[in-house]
């Protein structure tokens, strides 16, 4: 079976978010869709170990903020890859509320729906999550953020929490089988060693966090001289909390 074929299905960008006894809580989502046009409903897909999730179920309401594709990225990293138990997400960006009383995210969105849980489903990892929408309004007419545009401008993998997340060992092993039908792969000599003080960085790209080899990263611990390869599988970006999978090499 092969993995990249669920590349190929269609995705927006999103930002789910919801509030229960003054506690507020939102991640980034790419499963949202409209399910029923009487009484109009939307479903989101939403990991059981997020906490926007409980919030959602307790609270009963949600709203979705549709993401434009000039996005801001201090928000996909805010709410995309920390927990909100360990920030506060919403401090730097503008809310408002409508009829239920979620949280609604207008920043880098270009449209917004206020939801009421109508119903729930328990698929395993993930509950699907169905929202009568009671309210919504258009921000803006700028063309919204796919996840496929996401994905190869900024060369990412969906977090460990989405839906739609595929190990990158195993996309990288189906891409080797790949390459390797096509065409001999290069003697592994040509590259070996060329990160060592050859002048280029490695950027992340969340945040835009640049990491240089010869400066290393003093703020987690890192020598200078210490190459990316070498960096601990664990290190995560100073800035966004992102791990070494969403760095690239510029």
């Amino acid at each position: 079976m092969k993995l990249k074929a669920f590349h190929k299905l269609s995705y927006g960008l999103y930002l789910v978010a919801s509030e229960y006894q003054g506690k507020k809580a939102g991640y980034i989502a790419n499963t949202t869709f409209q399910v029923t046009s009487q009484p109009e409903q939307l479903a989101i897909s939403c990991h059981k170990k997020n906490q926007t999730t409980q919030t959602i179920l307790d609270s009963g309401i949600f709203s979705v903020s549709v993401l434009k594709k000039d996005v801001n990225m201090k928000i996909i990293g805010d709410f995309g890859f920390m927990s909100s138990s360990d920030l506060d997400k919403f401090s730097s960006v503008k809310t408002v509320t409508a009829i239920t009383g979620a949280p609604i995210v207008l920043d880098s969105s270009v449209a917004w729906f206020d939801c009421k849980v109508t119903n729930s489903i328990d698929l395993g990892s993930h509950y699907l999550i169905v929202g009568e929408v009671l309210d919504a309004d258009e921000i803006s007419d700028e063309e919204p953020l796919t996840y496929k545009y996401y994905r190869e401008k900024y060369k990412m993998l969906s977090p460990k929490n989405s839906p739609t997340y595929i190990e990158k060992s195993v996309l990288d092993a189906e891409t080797a089988a790949t390459v390797a039908e096509e065409k001999e792969q290069e003697p592994e000599h040509e590259h070996e060693h060329e990160y060592i003080f050859d002048g280029q960085s490695w950027v992340c790209v969340i945040c835009g966090f640049t990491y240089n080899p010869e400066e290393g990263d003093p703020s987690m611990g890192i020598p200078p001289g210490t190459p990316f390869e070498d960096l601990p599988e664990d290190y995560k970006c100073p800035i966004c909390n992102a791990s070494k999978e969403y760095f690239k090499k510029v």
